[in-house]
């Protein structure tokens, strides 16, 4: 797994690239925490590149969307294939964080 952290308009935008598993969970994990910990505006997960992502992964994303919304910030998540939006569905996590089909779409919801 590789992250790719970069400011885009009022939003940390994170690229995720690889797998995020129960072996580098906890690496995303705190990578994601030390962003929102410095961070006052929204957080977007840009997950393109993403091929896999297991119930650890999932959990990560989970703590992530509660942090932030403690913190009164906005959190999205952006361009998942098929495969792995089926899992956010599958798990009901399409119904906890706002998933949007591009970017681009997703910084137009979370700056407006």
């Amino acid at each position: 797994m590789q992250t790719e952290w970069e400011w885009k308009d009022e939003a940390i935008v994170a690229r995720v690239d690889g797998r995020v598993d129960g072996a580098n969970a906890r690496e995303f994990q705190q990578g994601l925490a030390a962003v929102i910990k410095a961070s006052a505006g929204a957080v977007l997960l840009d997950m393109e590149k993403l091929s896999y992502i297991s119930s650890a992964g999932l959990r990560v994303v989970l703590l992530a969307a509660k942090e932030l919304r403690t913190q009164g910030s906005k959190f999205a998540i952006c361009s998942l294939s098929a495969s792995i939006l089926e899992v956010f569905k599958i798990s009901g996590f399409d119904q906890i964080v706002q998933i949007y089909g591009s970017q681009d779409e997703a910084l137009a919801a979370l700056n407006g």
